[in-house]
């Protein structure tokens, strides 16, 4: 029998400077997603809730999604792939918002590997530098961001444990 253990994040030794992660899946952005994450935010900026406002009084002409949820997303969708085993998530270098995203847009996230700098203080981490790309259904660039991470080393990686037992199948 084998067990098979779905990876979730990277070692500092298996990101490869130029490799890009294609993300999967992506999301479909729903008024109810933008709402709520207005309303969780507070940010009740009418170009995001009000139908009216923004058909009457905004340059898109319509209801247009808060940037920080697609910000969210394009990095959530990108943890699995890079900081899902990270010690921590050090900085955002830059946020664009280069196009608008609407209600009903998909949004899917790419993340390219810009460099990678073992710790001079600790040998069992050291620093991803990525930037991630957020592109709609049609394939417009939608959003853009810089980050460094955080990673343990192959040989530091903690192991992962579950809350019960090892062996579950006979």
């Amino acid at each position: 029998m084998t067990t098979f253990e779905r990876p979730f994040g990277r070692c500092l030794e298996d990101f490869e400077i130029g490799d890009v992660y294609k993300h999967w899946p992506g999301k479909t952005i729903t008024e109810f997603d933008d709402h709520l994450f207005c309303m969780l935010t507070m940010n009740h900026h009418p170009l995001h809730s009000d139908a009216w406002f923004a058909e009457t009084q905004s340059v898109q002409k319509r209801n247009v999604v808060v940037g920080n949820l697609v910000y969210s997303l394009v990095l959530g969708m990108s943890v699995p792939d890079v900081s899902g085993a990270a010690i921590a998530n050090l900085e955002i270098e830059s946020l664009l918002h280069k196009n608008p995203t609407f209600h009903g847009d998909t949004i899917y996230a790419e993340t390219r590997v810009l460099e990678t700098v073992p710790s001079k203080s600790k040998n069992d981490r050291g620093v991803v530098t990525v930037e991630s790309k957020g592109f709609n259904q049609n394939g417009l660039e939608v959003c853009y961001f810089r980050r460094k991470v955080l990673v343990w080393t192959r040989d530091a990686l903690p192991e992962r444990l579950r809350p019960y037992g090892v062996q579950n199948w006979d």
